[in-house]
């Protein structure tokens, strides 16, 4: 039996937490960046305590480890299975990202996303000097799809370079099928549009629900793809900067690894290795007790919104721990909607805008705290609907 109590309420005010300490007052309820408010994997916090203990952190060389508990792990869980000297490291996703455009394009070049989507999809590629253009998901009975006519017209584009793939998505927690992966890389193959990736939220899909990762589907899609993966959602681990970078195409790898050390995104510290190694390795029985309380959370909302705000229609949660809510009904946009529950009610989330004009009339809540958190923040909500 694991004692994990992902119900402990841990303090994180005036711990440097961009969560808890961007506002100022202390009343404060966030429920925004995805972040989540539980301490990682026993095993991971054995091994920072160990290297903290050591008291040295010079430079850090990775070891081979590493990459091995990557490769096992991608393996295991999703039948992906690659080489080990086909993994770049670096700082995070986001710079994963910058460093794979800023290789891979030209300045004027288009980038193909599906709105509403991942945030920081608009920065990376407008400061690389290239150009949005959004197949915008179709949303329809609460639920998201892929406008394939629309995908394939603008992936036919030539100035279209790159389709950046958000794999689940985020906001719209879809798991994209295997059907509908293979349709998106087989338009992409056909008009020469290159493929990244962006799979961290692979570890928090939710039965029946199957992650497939975008370059196992076939050696043409490994081979006209960049994925980028890291542990840093999966356990918490986001400050302390660490994620790779999986490159089958020889050339493509080289031009993301001389982008990675023009732009010194190339080295990460002793505690990243450690942490990611001891996650990968050790943390196995963690995660799936964290995915099942998760996923209680997400009932416990759908259940108090159905009760308490029938106004309100949340978007199935396939994958991820950020649930995605349509406000329509309320006749005010998103921003007005995001104002309000912060000015009146101290609590912060996100308005779907955020992830691009698509997501208009949607807000996104953060799930991944403790129950009790949860549920003040949704009583938060139904306080400000009712006024």
């Amino acid at each position: 039996m694991n004692n994990f109590n992902f119900d402990e309420i841990i303090p994180r005010r005036n711990t440097c937490s961009l969560k808890w300490d961007k506002a100022a007052s202390d009343d404060v309820l966030p429920m925004w960046v995805a972040d989540m408010d539980f301490r990682t994997a026993p095993a991971v916090l054995s091994a920072l305590q160990k290297r903290v203990q050591h008291g040295v952190f010079g430079y850090t060389k990775v070891p081979d480890e590493f990459y091995r508990a990557t490769t096992r792990w991608f393996a295991r869980r999703y039948g992906f299975c690659f080489q080990e000297d086909k993994i770049l490291y670096t700082s995070g996703v986001v710079a994963a990202l910058t460093a794979v455009i800023k290789a891979l394009t030209k300045a004027g070049n288009r980038i193909l996303i599906q709105e509403p989507v991942y945030n920081c999809f608009f920065s990376v590629i407008k400061n690389n000097n290239c150009e949005v253009i959004s197949n915008d998901l179709i949303y329809q009975n609460n639920q998201y799809t892929i406008d394939f006519e629309d995908f394939e017209r603008k992936a036919a584009d030539c100035d279209t370079a790159i389709f950046l793939l958000c794999n689940p998505h985020n906001p719209a927690g879809r798991v994209w099928t295997r059907e509908e992966l293979t349709r998106m890389g087989e338009i992409c193959l056909k008009h020469k549009v290159l493929v990244i990736s962006d799979e961290i939220h692979c570890d928090f899909v939710f039965a029946p629900h199957q992650h497939i990762a975008f370059a196992s589907i076939s050696e043409e899609f490994r081979h006209n793809s960049v994925t980028c993966i890291a542990p840093s959602k999966t356990f918490n681990l986001a400050g302390l900067k660490i994620a790779n970078i999986y490159a089958e195409n020889a050339e493509i790898r080289q031009k993301i690894d001389s982008a990675l050390h023009a732009n010194e995104l190339h080295e990460i510290s002793p505690f990243a290795v450690d942490a990611l190694i001891a996650a990968y390795n050790h943390s196995e029985t963690w995660l799936e007790a964290l995915k099942i309380y998760l996923y209680k959370n997400y009932l416990f909302l759908k259940q108090y919104i159905a009760t308490h705000l029938p106004q309100l229609k949340v978007t199935p949660l396939e994958a991820t721990y950020l649930v995605w809510i349509e406000c329509k009904a309320l006749n005010i946009n998103s921003k007005e909607i995001e104002t309000l529950l912060f000015e009146q009610e101290n609590l912060q989330v996100n308005a779907g805008t955020l992830y691009g004009a698509a997501g208009e009339g949607f807000i996104r809540i953060n799930i991944a705290c403790p129950r009790a958190l949860l549920q003040r923040g949704l009583e938060k909500i139904r306080t400000v609907i009712s006024n």
